[in-house]
């Protein structure tokens, strides 16, 4: 993929400053801040309960859903580049912004009419690596961001070391709350490693620190094997009535995610969980079948050139 300036005019307007909060935060209990995610809409935080779930093609489907509704999307890839699983997510990469250390910078770029920032490392790094606040990955520009979709990924440990760094910052308490969601195969593996995603989480949880997974995605299926459910540990038991399944599509699964539009079958059931989220309203009108010209490009495949 080339380098690029042609993410939004509104992300390259103000990439080199990033968004500052507007509300002072306040407690929850001792020493916990509750996060003002107003100016990124709703938040949804994907989460993986082990590698190759599906998080990233279940992020996508909901976030192109979103933009073919006619929501403004903001979607992040915070995962490590060497593992992203949306490196081929936009026609082009538009401009870095630094984050609060050298090594780990975003870059901002353009999924259709949605913005995609993805965490961009420095090749070949001594420094420690700060991960990026919230904060850095908003576009700014005056930009208003109806929904932010986080691809967080498959890294339990990482994730609840501590959810004021790295990318469990995104489950947070805030206000709007977040609504994370978290991805399983439909395998007695998968349901084991869901209760174990959660029952890291769980002290945090208990510590008013970070909004729960409430509503679980279960990827390759349509519904559950036989034998499977049944072997649910208590945590991810209470998630199993309120499953939305997201069948196996062979061409998102050989090519990954690439800058088209994501299949219907993987948009449908993330619609009508959007729905469910009263993110979308219960009746939309028809969301167009077509992938926004702008993905397209005209003639060349490449974007349109921000003259901003």
């Amino acid at each position: 993929m080339t380098t690029s300036e042609d993410a939004t005019p509104a992300a390259c307007s103000s990439v080199d400053t990033p968004l500052v909060e507007r509300h002072q935060p306040t407690l929850t209990e001792p020493g916990i801040e509750l996060v003002d995610w107003s100016p990124f809409g709703r938040v949804v935080p994907v989460l993986a309960a082990s590698p190759g779930a599906g998080a990233t093609s279940t992020a996508v489907a909901i976030a192109d859903a979103l933009q073919l509704a006619g929501r403004s999307v903001l979607l992040i890839d915070a995962g490590d580049p060497v593992r992203s699983g949306l490196g081929r997510a936009a026609l082009a990469d538009g401009p870095r912004r630094d984050g609060p250390g050298p090594a780990a910078g975003i870059r901002f770029s353009r999924r259709a009419r949605a913005v995609l920032a993805r965490l961009d490392m420095a090749e070949n790094t001594a420094r420690p690596v700060m991960f990026p606040p919230p904060s850095y990955w908003h576009p700014g520009g005056g930009r208003s961001v109806d929904v932010t979709v986080v691809d967080i990924g498959h890294d339990p440990w990482r994730l609840t070391t501590d959810p004021a760094l790295g990318p469990g910052q995104w489950l947070r308490v805030g206000s709007p709350s977040p609504i994370p969601a978290l991805v399983v195969r439909a395998t007695v593996p998968g349901l084991a490693h869901a209760e174990q995603v959660l029952a890291r989480l769980e002290p945090w949880v208990r510590a008013a620190a970070v909004t729960p997974p409430t509503q679980l995605l279960v990827v390759g299926a349509r519904r559950w094997p036989k034998g499977v459910a049944g072997t649910a540990g208590r945590r991810t038991s209470a998630l199993l009535p309120d499953a939305a399944f997201f069948p196996h599509e062979r061409a998102v699964a050989v090519r990954g995610v690439t800058a088209e539009v994501t299949p219907p079958s993987l948009r449908s059931p993330a619609e009508h969980l959007l729905r469910s989220w009263h993110v979308l309203p219960q009746r939309t009108r028809r969301l167009s079948p077509q992938w926004p010209r702008i993905a397209r490009g005209r003639g060349s495949g490449a974007p349109d050139r921000d003259t901003g």
